[in-house]
């Protein structure tokens, strides 16, 4: 396969950021991209622009590391968190300020627009404890207290409950008062590392530190298991119809049914993957259900059309030998795609028709 089949060559570009990349994340209006390392830089690339060097702008937010990346409060901002305890507020041609000095390393951090209120809320974990934030941190909101390390967190889809990952289970929050409890508890023996919600709140899918998934059904508990990895699942991501569950784990990309009474009982489909190389990140598109990216430890970037199989090469891996993929992610509008790795490369690609 020659370098002019991949559309990183006619669509795309992609440089050096120098360190490994954690994550990167769309702006709100979906105009700029954001791209954070673990060794401190946050990259902000405008998308009419990203072609050129030049509009890779580059910021240290943060005195050390960035530990993870989210959108920030308007259309060209992002918020960071760092190993120096602090959240920092970047927006493109500004100096980046802190805004929160926290209690411990926040993991995670996602922030959401509140349709009540028209404002953004944050939440944020630190250890055993989930923080939420209204109008864009001015107002502690609520303080979600767990019995273990909370390992990954998640919004679901209609952005009024908390979804949290950790020993022996999982537990879903409701968000509609200062005053909520624990909506559900899910238990199952073992360490629950990332955690997704179904796009229609049916089930509640973990991925495990033995190499397993798990998943309730929100309705009634009921447990699912699925297993058959080869290494830990770092990346799950649901269709927006909810009828697949795409996972990284294994040299293919595993794909398992949610629907006709699925995923037990079900055989998941199994997309080709690179020989020799595990999948290592997974994202469906966010319009259109039957559309998949997957990334390889290689470094290559495939684009699935589930419905036929078909597949079209983004990055082939063995050519530019960028390194791991490390995040993948597209614009809420799904016509840009980002990526990062782990030897420190980042690039964007033009995905529209």
């Amino acid at each position: 396969m020659s370098k002019f089949d991949q559309l990183i060559d006619s669509r795309g570009f992609y440089k050096a950021v120098e360190g490994y990349v954690i994550d990167c994340v769309a702006s709100n209006n979906n105009e700029f991209f954001s791209v954070a390392t673990a060794d401190g830089e946050l990259w902000v690339i405008d998308c009419k622009q990203f072609a050129s060097a030049k509009s890779w702008q580059n910021y240290r937010p943060h005195n050390g590391g960035i530990l993870c990346l989210t959108q920030g409060f308007d259309n060209n901002s992002f918020l960071t968190a760092g190993d120096d305890n602090q959240i920092a507020f970047t927006k493109l041609g500004d100096k980046s300020s802190f805004v929160l000095k926290t209690m411990g390393w926040v993991e995670h951090m996602h922030t959401w627009l509140d349709s009540n209120s028209n404002s953004y809320n944050v939440a944020l974990s630190v250890g055993k404890q989930i923080v939420v934030y209204r109008n864009s941190f001015k107002t502690l909101f609520l303080t979600l207290e767990h019995s273990s390390t909370v390992n990954d967190f998640c919004l679901n889809k209609q952005k009024n409950a908390l979804a949290m990952a950790h020993y022996d289970g999982a537990t879903l929050w409701k968000l509609e008062t200062k005053n909520s409890k624990k909506s559900k508890e899910f238990s199952w023996s073992g360490s629950h590392l990332q955690i997704l919600v179904h796009p229609k709140n049916e089930v509640i899918v973990t991925s495990m530190q033995n190499y397993d998934l798990h998943g309730w059904r929100i309705s009634d508990g009921h447990n699912m298991r699925m297993s058959g990895y080869d290494t830990k699942v770092k990346s799950l991501s649901f269709s927006q119809d909810g009828k697949w569950l795409a996972t990284s784990g294994t040299e293919s990309v595993v794909l398992w049914p949610f629907f006709d009474g699925g995923p037990m009982g079900k055989v998941p489909n199994e997309l080709p993957g690179i020989p020799n190389h595990q999948c290592s990140f997974v994202q469906f598109h966010p319009v259109i259900n039957t559309l998949l990216v997957a990334g390889f430890t290689d470094g290559s970037i495939l684009l699935f059309s589930i419905n036929d199989e078909k597949i079209l090469p983004i990055v082939m891996g063995r050519e530019k030998r960028i390194g791991s993929i490390s995040c993948i992610k597209f614009n809420s509008l799904g016509n840009m795609l980002c990526f990062g790795t782990e030897e420190g490369y980042a690039g964007i690609v033009n995905m529209s028709k």
